[in-house]
């Protein structure tokens, strides 16, 4: 069983950055058949939305709000992800899960970590 750890959500004025970070743990085997790792997000009254994912061999995708502002990377030693925020807006607010697909068809999901933009 997957388990995925975020940290690194809070409070940031506009224009202001944060970091994400999520850790994948839950055994070897697991671990060495992630295809996907990402980061979605749900708003205030919202339904969840993909933000940005990362796959085995670094190719990257974004959501078109984020493109240019959010940057996501992982380092696959530390089996981490991270999701880089520069130049936040009041509509980034929302809770940030962690989301990984393993083994090609099982899926686990982080409990979530919030961020607020505050104009």
């Amino acid at each position: 069983q997957m388990r995925l750890m975020e940290s690194g959500g809070g409070l940031v004025q506009v224009g202001g950055s944060l970091r994400l970070s999520c850790v994948a743990s839950g055994g070897r085997f697991n671990l060495n058949n992630i295809n996907v790792m990402g980061w979605y997000r749900q708003p205030p009254g919202k339904q969840r939305e993909l933000v940005a994912t990362i796959e085995h061999i670094d190719t990257t995708n974004y959501a078109d709000a984020v493109k240019g502002r959010f940057t996501i990377s992982r380092d696959s030693a530390k089996n981490t992800v991270y999701l880089q925020m520069n130049n936040l807006k009041p509509e980034d607010t929302a809770v940030y899960f962690c989301y990984t697909r393993y083994s090609f068809s099982n899926i686990a999901w982080g409990q979530g970590t919030q961020v607020t933009v505050a104009s």
